[in-house]
This record gives C-alpha cells, sequence and structure tokens, in this order.
C-alpha cells in the first residue's frame, strides 16, 4: 500500500528538521564548540525548496528516532568538551566552512545508526582535483553523498529579492544563486561520474544519492520588507544588515543596548558572552569610532542578560561599508 500524502509530507519534514524540539539547546550549553556543534546539527535549513535534493545528514540516525539521546550526548559533551577539543584541533584554517564541516565530522562519527565512509574525498582524474564528496555516509536507507554549506547572505535593498542572484556573501565574492547554480551543475553530480565511480567500488560502495545540507541565516535590509528569495525556508534564521550612515538612526531604537562585535569563527550559534568579557557602551563606541570607513562586513550581536551570570545573543545585525556593495576590487 503506498504512502498517503500525509505520510509523504511527514517523511520530507523529518528528512528537513529531525529535531524540532530540541531547537533551543544551542542556547543552554556554556561552551562555545558545543554550543556551535549543537547549532550545525539542530538548526534550519535556509532553503525549504533548494533546485536540487536536500536531506538532514541524521535523518535516519538513532538520534532522529530518539532525539532525547542526542540531546543528553550534547549535554554531556558541554559538561567534558575534550573529545570535540581534541577533533577540532587537527584544524589549520580558520575558514568557517571547514570548521563547520569539522563539526558535522564529528558528529556523524558518534551518531548511533550511521557511519561515517569518508570526509572530503578527493575524486581526481590523472593528476588533475576534479572536486571533493564532502560527506560520503551509510545508513539504514542506504549510501548517501552530502554536500555541507554555511552560508550568510544579505539581500538586496533595491533589486528584486526574490531572486537567489541577488542574495550576496558579506564580502560580495559569493552568491545565493551561483552557490546553488554550482551544486546542481558540478558538486552534486560529482558522485556519479566514472572517476568516482573508481574510488566508491574502493569503499565498496555501490549506489549513492546525493544530497545537500545547507545551513546558515539570511540578513534583510533595513529599513525595508522582510521579503525572502524563492525557496527560502519560512522559518530561516535571520538578522538585518544596514550601512554605517544608517547605524545612528538603528540603534536609537535600543538606546540602552549593548552591542559586540563577532569574530568570523563565531559567526555560527547564538552568542553567548561571560559577564567579563562584555564589552560596555563606551567600549562599543571607541571600537566603532576606530572603525575605518572602508571595513569589512562586521556582525554586531545586542546582548542581553540571561539571569544567571551571562550574555545572549538578542539580535544580529551586519554592518557594511556605505558604498557596499560596490566595494573596490
Amino acid at each position: 500500500m503506498g504512502e498517503t500524502t500525509g505520510q509523504r509530507q511527514t517523511g520530507y519534514a523529518r528528512r528537513m528538521t529531525p529535531f524540532t524540539d530540541l531547537h533551543a539547546l544551542p542556547r543552554q550549553l556554556r561552551r562555545p564548540a558545543v554550543r556551535d556543534l549543537a547549532w550545525a546539527l539542530l538548526s534550519p535549513p535556509l532553503l525549504s525548496e533548494p533546485p536540487c535534493p536536500q536531506r538532514h545528514p541524521l535523518a535516519a540516525s538513532s538520534w532522529a528516532d530518539d532525539p532525547g539521546r542526542l540531546h543528553d550526548w550534547l549535554l554531556a559533551l558541554d559538561h567534558d568538551a575534550q573529545p570535540l577539543q581534541t577533533w577540532l584541533a587537527r584544524l589549520t584554517s580558520r575558514r568557517l566552512g571547514l570548521y563547520y564541516e569539522s563539526l558535522w565530522q564529528f558528529a556523524l562519527q558518534q551518531a548511533p545508526g550511521v557511519e561515517l565512509l569518508a570526509a572530503n574525498l578527493a575524486i581526481r582524474r590523472g593528476g588533475q582535483t576534479l572536486g571533493e564528496l564532502d560527506i560520503l555516509l551509510r545508513d539504514r536507507t542506504g549510501d548517501h553523498h552530502l554536500e555541507l554549506a554555511i552560508k550568510l547572505y544579505l539581500g538586496p535593498d533595491q533589486a528584486d529579492a526574490h531572486d537567489p542572484a541577488q542574495w550576496l556573501g558579506p564580502g560580495c565574492h559569493d552568491r545565493l544563486g551561483s552557490k546553488l547554480a554550482h551544486l546542481v551543475a558540478h558538486q552534486l553530480p560529482i558522485s556519479a561520474r566514472a572517476e568516482s565511480r573508481e574510488v566508491l567500488n574502493q569503499l565498496q560502495v555501490g549506489h549513492v544519492q546525493s544530497h545537500l545540507w545547507l545551513g546558515g541565516y539570511l540578513f534583510h535590509p533595513w529599513p525595508g520588507q522582510l521579503t525572502a528569495p524563492f525557496g527560502a525556508n519560512p522559518a530561516h534564521l535571520r538578522g538585518r544588515w544596514l550601512h554605517r550612515r544608517e547605524w545612528a538612526q538603528y540603534a536609537s531604537a535600543h538606546p540602552t543596548a549593548l552591542w559586540q562585535p563577532l569574530q568570523r569563527h563565531a559567526w555560527l550559534a547564538p552568542a553567548r558572552v561571560e559577564a567579563g568579557d562584555r564589552w560596555g557602551a563606551a567600549g562599543f563606541a571607541a571600537w566603532l569610532w576606530r572603525l575605518e570607513e572602508g571595513a569589512a562586513a562586521q556582525l554586531l550581536v545586542r546582548l542581553e542578560e540571561d539571569g544567571e551570570g551571562a550574555w545572549q545573543e538578542a539580535e544580529r545585525v551586519f554592518l557594511v561599508s556605505d558604498s557596499w556593495p560596490n566595494l573596490p576590487g
């Protein structure tokens, strides 16, 4: 007997977001790397209707069957993060995408019901590297090739915000439309190439299903409508962006608010700042005054006290130069 429409929709929702009941957990954790790990596993995808197949890497894990087990594993890791810290110490790059992939690799090695077969598996023809398979895993539904991506895109303030090509990375070197086109044309099909087949045969892997998992944030222009690109997840994580010249007006809505910039490696999970590391209003004002006119986009967070002595992110905003997105090459 075939699936009903409701069963198909339930199955799709589970493949997309199997851990909706745990969405608040990252904010409850204390260690930054564990918060980032929990955020990677639990946050919703940017898109609900991408132009290619999308699947949560843990969709067929035992954690998805019993999210309480994942909850307990993350709490235990927050108590003793040494295994995660040791794993992350292998990283030789501060690139956010590599950090995100490494978090997923750590989790997939630990996930019950999942076998991580390979990560960053290079596909070559002769001496030329054609590309990599980010993740190759096996679970009860078969063998899967997954491409992982973490992206932060800023929407247009004048052009058609429904067009993914108009959504830019903070450095203007990346566009949502271009990323999706590259995934469809190159990254996902690569596992079907003859060169990949040779490598997969060596790993005793038969047919593989290729999927995307795209996490991150969409930043909407201020002032302006919260218009999302076609295919965006209605539950996508979001923020605002504005030009330097608009900051005083924007900040006036919260005249006593405490703002603080985040370093790039801290762009994943919502920020948690200990009281001793929190900037005061004078410190932030001095930092803003010293910030060069043409500085790169800065990710700022508004902090609120959580009642336990720490300060939690209440809002995030990209502050860009007045010339953005027309930056010098």
